[in-house]
């Protein structure tokens, strides 16, 4: 069952924020639970919220919510910032299931477009894609040795 998450499952969630930041970007970043609060606290203040699916009232997983400001044009945008199973529950489309919810949530709350932001490589990439996303911007990096 998805449900949006009550305080205690936020709570047990952000026992497992800095793993979930840590998978979702390709394990290059590893982060504190300090580090963990300062990014999603801040969300949670301007109204980002959790939805949660559960099984015999047991956290399997979450996606995190909320609006985001389109940096060009100013317009106000649905956003999903997270989206995590714990691994002891994954293959069983739970995944599919959250992201279904989340957009019908924030078609609901009236955002005429979605966006998340993904690493390349990360596999949720092609269940985004399945589900109508398309790559809107991509960043570059480039590593310098010896800086």
């Amino acid at each position: 069952m998805i449900q949006r998450a009550t305080e205690s499952d936020t709570e047990k969630i952000l026992v497992h924020a800095a793993e979930s930041l840590y998978e979702g970007t390709m394990k290059t970043s590893k982060f504190s639970q300090e580090k963990v609060l300062e990014i999603t606290v801040p969300l949670l203040e301007k109204g980002a919220f959790y939805l949660v699916i559960k099984q015999d009232d047991i956290l399997n997983g979450w996606i995190l919510i909320g609006s985001n400001k389109d940096y060009f044009s100013g317009e106000v945008i649905g956003f999903i910032y997270e989206l995590y199973v714990l691994p002891s529950y994954r293959g069983q489309d739970l995944s599919r299931q959250l992201m279904r919810a989340a957009i019908d949530e924030l078609n609901k709350l009236g955002y005429s477009e979605i966006r998340l932001n993904v690493f390349a490589g990360n596999f949720a990439k092609e269940l985004y894609k399945e589900m109508g996303f398309v790559e809107r911007q991509i960043v570059m990096s480039l590593k310098r040795e010896g800086m």
